[in-house]
């Protein structure tokens, strides 16, 4: 037993320096939120806010036909089908990195890895409304219909014309995918 407490500790003693290489680079703690945004931000060309503490808000796109657009966005190391949700008014729009889908069931022994298989571009007001014409309230897990994951992706497969993938933005985005 105790040979397992100290291998876990050790394990995160590992994780703790890489997480603070991390931090060097996106000059933010190393966190999910902090880590997706900096990542999106490179990928899809977004000024993030100056302070990561602002409600709703993460940042806005720089160029293209989204140009100006407030972007609220999100990193889910599982596609479960749920999206953190907000009333706000001046969101514009939801930016979703997913890691594989996740199978209902126990969570024992799995892990959630960091990786990225889709992207998802959600029209804030459009997904709100639809969400209260259903009852359903903005917040924290909120459940999101397959159909509005299945229009919204962008990557890898382009169902949205909203935001297209260049093979660039795809090349990246490849690079955390396993193996």
């Amino acid at each position: 037993m105790s040979g397992d407490v100290a291998r876990v500790a050790e394990l995160l003693g590992q994780r703790n320096r890489i997480d603070e290489k991390i931090a060097e680079i996106i000059q933010r703690p190393m966190a999910g939120g902090h880590l997706g945004e900096w990542i999106t931000a490179r990928v899809f060309n977004i000024e993030l806010e100056p302070s990561a503490s602002r409600a709703a808000i993460d940042g806005r796109f720089r160029t293209g036909a989204l140009q100006g657009k407030s972007v609220n966005i999100k990193w889910y190391l599982k596609r479960e089908g749920l999206l953190d949700m907000t009333t706000a008014g001046s969101l514009d729009y939801y930016l979703v990195l997913t890691g594989p889908a996740g199978v209902a069931g126990s969570s024992r022994a799995s892990s959630r890895p960091w990786r990225i298989d889709r992207v998802y571009l959600f029209d804030a007001e459009q997904l709100c409304a639809d969400q209260r014409a259903r009852g359903v309230q903005a917040g924290t897990a909120a459940s999101v219909p397959r159909r509005w994951w299945d229009a919204a992706e962008i990557y890898p497969r382009a169902s949205n014309p909203l935001l297209y993938v260049s093979e660039r933005q795809a090349a990246m985005l490849e690079l955390f995918q396993p193996g």
